[in-house]
């Protein structure tokens, strides 16, 4: 939800705007707009103890240490590959390193291979810890929690962490030159095919060739072909890591959601809008004056003004007494959620947020999608490491069902569903939503969240969660989401056929 954060969350992982290399967000369709008046009217009551004057104080940083080390495409190679991977963010790192490691000739081209990734993550630590990854970690927490409202908070005995960014990308970094990637640095503005094989033209003129071409650039991408309406849910969000005098939250617990209303009491128009398309807070507490604080709408469509949720953010810092005294980043997190997959096959394949891993009911991706890598490493290196050489349309047609399979599509399909329903609920019934979801045995909502139940155990999490869930809340269920059951079923049987 924004580990966009989102940083990853329920985020930046919340991961929350996840690209693979910095590309331009996408644009959404329209967005939900007070009136200028009614803004006005709140940004002035806002004005005190408002951070949004501060400018952030940190400024794009290189990796240290790797650019004489790094092997650069030099202009006397030759510019044949078997795979190039567009990106060097998370996706596009670890996909490059795990397809060398099988020994197929892999370029990796970003304009700028070795800055630091923008947003901040977060992540599970249990999900870090199956990937081996868990000393990529900066921070953790060994619980989380989600206040419900100001008489009920949710605690998550699931310890949370941070990801550092320069630890991770050294990580992938490092592995890549021990596999034998190579790096050029560019942009690519064309990608061209033949039956047998494909190129990139890049910013500098260069054309490389390969057998396939791996989009890992982010949700922006032009490269990336559906064949059904792009109707994607939104979820947006504004993020600082800043230096305060004093904040209220406990040391040892990080809030993933905190979905209280209290703060916009004096802030009329905002609250009412808040009533019909609520916003939470997300904090990661360093120590007692250093915090990230993230307001986020989890998801709606068309996509919440940006404006709105940073005024409503500040409403709730002042009402909570945080006094800002610096900004040291501040990130805004725009996620895609949900839609159609790609079309399945094409001639550019995907990985990241272009191909529809991100969790359509949250926003979670890092942890997923490097998990999800070596996966698609393996089936292309059964194609392209194989002496039959699998190429064309098969090598298509087996990298996108290595990625998306039958059963993990019908995962989706049901994520899918929670998205839409989430979309139909106000505050309240988004609180009581969350209120039964995190009273569930803790191996479905943690599942959940993980992207790692089957399609029957995603079933029975339904089935359970009518159970726990209050009178109004299976009211909410039965009137509002038969028309969301009745989508996924028809697009279940089309995956099905």
């Amino acid at each position: 939800m924004a580990t966009v954060l989102r940083l990853a969350p329920l985020p930046s992982a919340r991961t929350n705007y996840f690209p693979s290399s910095p590309a331009p967000f996408v644009s959404p369709p329209k967005t939900l707009h007070a009136s200028s008046r009614k803004l006005n009217q709140a940004t002035r009551v806002s004005k005190f103890g408002s951070f949004l004057e501060l400018k952030p104080e940190s400024t794009p940083q290189l990796l240290e240490g790797f650019d004489s080390d790094l092997p650069w495409l030099a202009s006397g190679d030759r510019r044949r590959f078997d795979v190039i991977v567009i990106g060097a963010g998370p996706a596009g790192l670890r996909l490059a390193e795990q397809v060398a490691r099988f020994g197929i000739r892999v370029c990796c081209v970003d304009p700028s291979p070795l800055s630091v990734w923008p947003n901040n993550y977060g992540v599970w630590v249990d999900e870090f810890e199956g990937l081996g990854l868990v000393d990529c970690l900066d921070k953790t927490w060994p619980m989380a929690c989600v206040v419900i409202n100001d008489g009920k908070t949710k605690y998550l005995d699931r310890p949370y962490g941070r990801v550092s960014r320069e630890k991770l990308k050294t990580r992938l970094i490092e592995g890549c030159v021990s596999a034998g990637a190579r790096f050029h640095k560019a942009k690519v503005w064309k990608v061209e095919h033949e039956e047998f094989r494909s190129s990139v033209v890049c910013s500098d003129g260069i054309e490389l060739k390969a057998s396939l071409i791996v989009d890992a650039s982010g949700f922006g991408s032009p490269f990336i072909e559906y064949d059904k309406p792009r109707n994607h849910g939104y979820q947006i969000a504004h993020g600082i890591l800043a230096e305060v005098d004093e904040h209220p939250f406990d040391l040892d617990k990080m809030m993933l959601m905190d979905w209280r209303d209290s703060h916009l009491g004096n802030e009329p128009y905002l609250r009412a809008n808040n009533s019909r398309l609520p916003t939470f807070l997300y904090v990661m507490p360093f120590d007692s004056n250093l915090i990230f604080l993230e307001e986020t709408s989890l998801v709606s469509r068309p996509v919440l003004a940006y404006s709105e949720v940073k005024l409503r953010m500040v409403a709730r810092l002042r009402y909570l007494g945080i006094r800002v005294r610096r900004v040291l980043e501040d990130e805004k997190c725009l996620i895609p959620m949900g839609g159609p997959l790609p079309r399945i096959p094409q001639s550019v394949m995907a990985i990241g947020g272009t191909s529809g891993i991100v969790h359509p009911s949250t926003g979670y991706q890092v942890a997923r999608t490097l998990a999800l890598a070596p996966v698609l490493a393996e089936t292309i290196a059964e194609c392209l490491g194989s002496t039959r050489m699998i190429r064309g349309r098969p090598l298509h047609q087996r990298a996108w069902n290595g990625l998306w399979p039958v059963d993990r599509r019908c995962a989706r399909e049901f994520y899918n569903f929670g998205m839409e329903t989430l979309l139909k609920l106000d505050l309240d019934g988004t609180r009581r939503f969350f209120d039964a979801f995190f009273d569930l045995n803790p191996y479905y909502w943690q599942g959940f969240l993980s992207s790692r139940l089957s399609f029957g155990e995603l079933a029975m999490l339904s089935l359970s969660l009518f159970g726990h869930a209050s009178s109004p809340s299976r009211f909410d269920i039965i009137t509002k989401c038969p028309a969301p059951l009745v989508k996924m079923v028809g697009n279940l049987a089309l995956e099905t056929i």
